[in-house]
């Protein structure tokens, strides 16, 4: 907004500096008039020191009094001045003159549009620092095995420097690979709470421009915040969104990604495992993943996380049943066994669907059958 009024008070003076010049212009105090061929004369004889060429007329004093004549637009008139020593002064015409104030709007307006552009698409705040994200690992049900293999890369990361000291480094990345809606970003989350580090989320169309060569310039800011940011997990969901395998075919989209999974390999070989960064990545395809990428040493841990067991939905359909006014037959045990394979998220919808069926039926307690009328809706 203060930009923009700053754009618009510029171009406003520029319009006003315009106006107030041909006004000048044009009220400014007439000069006695003199025939040309007299002027021409005085010319001759020595008379006239100095003129001032404009586009219709010149303009010369004698004596400290001014004079004005026509012009002849004579190609030879420059010239003859010169040779009779009169110090020669052409004023642009208007045409000159509007047009260096278009290109002087141009300009600003192209600028302008340049400074709007990469503030609106490579801001320093496209990506957010999370210092507190409020989850942890407690708030996520089931992965048991997962927060037990992190606890070690927790410790890690909050003193790299000790580890280091042992030989013992962290690793660079960590992909976490499964079904949509299985909880990869609350346990994301939960890591950055748990180790007390700052959290930085990003997902795949946070990188997507429709101008060339913005995707990478995010991914090198992203990672130069990291640093600055440092202890720092930076959580990419939807990673297959960018990181797909390189293409080559030189199509404009496949250029980009080319270059952006470029600039992704250089930044994770651009940084130490003392630095204190993390990257943890969210994918639902690691098949579609570039090999360059996922290489270790680059992404040194794969964790899949799977569908929540049996004793997982028992929680789950504990915690989302809350406030739903579930009938007695609805026990979190009895909601487990209907929901095999479903994930976290769909577990979630599905009571929210049963709760919203038992009111418009005007019940206020849902029931099994309204669970799986739900299940078969979603």
């Amino acid at each position: 907004m203060k930009r923009r009024k700053v754009l618009i008070c510029l171009i406003g003076l520029i319009v006003l500096s315009t106006v107030g010049y041909f006004a000048w212009e044009h009220f400014s105090a007439k000069k006695t008039y003199m025939p040309y061929s007299r002027f021409y004369s005085l010319v001759e004889q020595k008379q006239v020191n100095s003129v001032l060429i404009k586009e219709d007329s010149i303009e010369f004093s004698i004596e400290g009094k001014e004079f004005q004549t026509e012009n002849p637009q004579s190609p030879f008139l420059h010239e003859y001045l010169l040779q009779n020593d009169v110090s020669v002064k052409i004023e642009k015409d208007s045409v000159e003159i509007f047009n260096l104030i278009f290109d002087l709007l141009f300009y600003v307006f192209f600028f302008g549009l340049i400074i709007f552009v990469f503030r609106k698409f490579v801001s320093p705040n496209t990506f957010k620092v999370v210092h507190k994200t409020g989850v942890k690992f407690d708030d996520v049900v089931g992965m048991d095995n997962l927060k037990r293999d992190m606890t070690q890369v927790m410790k890690i990361m909050q003193n790299p420097a000790a580890y280091a000291a042992k030989g013992i480094r962290m690793p660079k990345g960590i992909l976490l690979e499964g079904e949509p809606g299985n909880g990869k970003t609350l346990f994301a989350k939960a890591l950055a709470g748990e180790a007390k580090v700052n959290f930085i989320p990003a997902k795949a169309t946070d990188f997507e421009s429709m101008f060339m060569a913005i995707g990478p310039m995010k991914v090198k800011l992203l990672f130069r915040k990291a640093r600055r940011r440092a202890p720092c997990i930076v959580f990419i969901d939807e990673f297959d969104g960018i990181g797909t395998v390189r293409n080559y075919s030189g199509s404009a989209i496949e250029t980009e990604n080319t270059r952006i999974v470029t600039a992704l390999l250089n930044e994770l070989d651009g940084f130490e495992p003392t630095n204190g960064v993390l990257v943890l990545a969210a994918t639902n395809s690691i098949q579609a993943l570039d090999p360059a990428l996922i290489r270790p040493g680059r992404f040194d841990a794969r964790f899949c996380v799977p569908y929540p067991d049996y004793n997982a939905r028992v929680q789950l359909a504990a915690m989302y049943s809350k406030g739903k006014n579930p009938a007695s037959e609805c026990t979190p045990e009895a909601i487990a066994k209907m929901t095999d394979g479903y994930s976290c998220a769909k577990i979630e919808s599905v009571l929210n669907r049963a709760a919203l069926i038992a009111g418009q039926e005007n019940r206020t307690e849902f029931t099994l059958d309204d669970v799986k009328r739900a299940s078969n809706e979603l």
